[in-house]
């Protein structure tokens, strides 16, 4: 499998030259490609993308009015397929479109309107989600309502960007502390999307909601729960995934939303290795004894205390399992965990301490020790 960064290949270079070639007059085709393909062995995706860039910061019209029209007339006509449709002879598409869009997040094109203009041209044969953020966190007053405005755009992949490219926390983009500190203004326009005929868009809403959780997570349980009234089997898909999140950590107000009550119940923790070695796994029972009169749903999660260097403890919680107990009814479960060598986590000896969080609550707290070899 090649690398990603080979996305941005020779051959798409020398194809973003001829297209400019075709529609910028004196456009120095070879000069462009040349001292791109010389060092772009030594650059990875990202570098290649902005190298790119940059050379065509320098190649084009620098008035933006003349530059905006030419980054429009070298774009695929065909814009369908998004992703899955390589440049070609017609026009730039897929990984061709991300130097375009990072020189406009860059160095914009006079008025943030044309800028996020042509970003939403862009997006239909690509994606702009990282280069709308330059423009929403310079003039939000500005940028907001206009990518707002986009929410009903026929084309999925305009209203994906809507929110995705709003996302306060997006993965390898800038962080839009405004919408961080306040979401508010996203609120009515995700709402908008949440039962959009597109999975891919609502999955973007989704993701959106999980990166609010992570700053406000009362306000997305109160949403979750909100948006499960009336809600269909992609509403619901759509509120698990952005309440994933909140749910791992046990949030009570998100687990009721899904029906997930607080437990009636007692719970024990036997654990069946109290000393594990380094690179064993770490055994354990548990048995629930359900003390309510009705049915309960639930969300049975385990928290495993790691000793830190200092001798405190750090907990992070674990998926475990999802059913339903009946009245008076006992469940015994049974797990192995393994402690063995990962990049994220370094391990101390000492006492380590196992519990249990169902529906949100936390049950048991017992002492386990780690030797190392």
């Amino acid at each position: 499998m090649e690398p990603f960064k080979s996305a941005i290949s020779p051959d798409l270079i020398k194809l973003i030259a001829s297209h400019f070639a075709r529609v910028v007059p004196g456009f120095d085709a070879a000069g462009f490609a040349a001292p791109l393909l010389a060092q772009l062995e030594s650059l990875e995706l990202k570098e290649r993308v902005i190298a790119v860039a940059g050379a065509l910061h320098l190649a084009l019209p620098t008035d933006p009015a003349p530059r905006a029209q030419a980054l429009l007339a070298v774009l695929h006509p065909d814009h369908d397929e998004s992703f899955s449709r390589p440049s070609d002879e017609k026009g730039l598409s897929s990984w061709g479109i991300w130097p375009l869009t990072h020189l406009v997040g860059q160095h914009g094109l006079g008025a943030t309107e044309r800028a996020l203009g042509t970003l939403r041209e862009m997006t239909k044969r690509g994606t702009a989600e990282f280069d709308v953020r330059p423009f929403i966190a310079a003039d939000p007053e500005t940028a907001l309502p206009i990518i707002s405005g986009w929410v009903d755009d026929p084309d999925h992949h305009v209203r994906r960007l809507v929110s995705e490219g709003t996302r306060p926390r997006l993965p390898w983009g800038m962080r839009l502390q405004g919408l961080v500190a306040d979401p508010s203004p996203m609120l009515s326009v995700l709402k908008k999307l949440r039962d959009d005929p597109s999975e891919y868009v609502r999955r973007s809403v989704a993701n959106h909601l999980n990166d609010i959780a992570k700053d406000h997570p009362d306000l997305v349980a109160d949403i979750a729960q909100n948006w499960m009234e009336g809600a269909d089997k992609n509403r619901e898909k759509l509120l698990r995934h952005a309440c994933r999140t909140l749910i791992k950590q046990g949030h009570s107000g998100a687990l009721v939303a899904f029906g997930f009550r607080p437990p009636e119940l007692a719970a024990s923790i036997t654990l069946q290795t109290p000393k594990v070695t380094y690179g064993e796994p770490l055994g354990f029972e548990v048995t629930l004894r359900s003390t309510s009169q009705e049915p309960q749903q639930l969300v049975v999660d385990y928290i495993v205390h790691h000793q830190k260097a200092d001798g405190s403890l750090s907990p992070k919680p674990f998926k475990w399992t999802t059913f339903t107990l009946a009245p008076a009814e006992a469940r015994t479960l049974t797990r192995s965990h393994a402690i063995k060598p990962i990049t994220t986590r370094r391990y101390y000896p000492g006492e380590h301490r196992l519990s249990l969080r169902i529906n949100g609550a936390d049950f048991g707290d017992e002492a386990f020790e780690l030797l190392m070899d």
